[in-house]
């Protein structure tokens, strides 16, 4: 048996328990658990202890709730977009599943960059204000609203660049 299998016929039925109990939902709880283990067997892990092993799967679910809690909210933020539009505006089901994907993608670059970088960003790039609009929303100067747009365009650029590496 090898060490994954091991941790998780000792660890599997506590941590579905966690989660049953964090998220309320049978099938959210499953889907988590199973992913907690998939990472494992991703990037293999030495623990030393029980404790040591439950320690980091909670740490690990604890995660995985954010994102999903992330990723329903802009699930939810898409579809009351999306029903705010006439019913001629609305896109297709694949469609509507690409661009939420997107969303998703967008919304996890921008909670990686400082809180101002991101709203600087969004400001300029989504709500098209001028940088002497974001500076006065921001109460920062003109300048330091171009140092921000540049460390979020660099962020951009590096992750485009990881991306293209992955894809090859």
């Amino acid at each position: 048996m090898s060490a994954v299998e091991l941790l998780y016929s000792h660890h599997h039925g506590w941590l579905y328990g966690l989660l049953q109990r964090r998220l309320g939902n049978h099938g959210d709880a499953a889907d988590l658990a199973h992913d907690a283990f998939i990472r494992l067997l991703l990037k293999p892990r030495a623990f030393d202890s029980a404790e040591g092993a439950r320690a980091y799967l909670s740490t690990v679910a604890r995660g995985l709730c954010v994102d999903l809690w992330r990723r329903r909210q802009v699930e939810q933020a898409w579809l009351d977009a999306l029903a705010a539009q006439p019913a001629s505006n609305i896109c297709s089901a694949e469609d509507s599943a690409i661009v939420l994907q997107a969303l998703t993608a967008v919304d996890a670059m921008l909670r990686k960059l400082a809180p101002n970088v991101a709203r600087a960003f969004v400001m300029g790039n989504v709500l098209d204000m001028s940088d002497k609009e974001i500076a006065a929303e921001l109460g920062v100067s003109d300048r330091m609203v171009r140092k921000y747009m540049a460390q979020a365009m660099l962020h951009c650029m590096q992750l485009e660049a990881r991306w293209g590496a992955d894809a090859h």
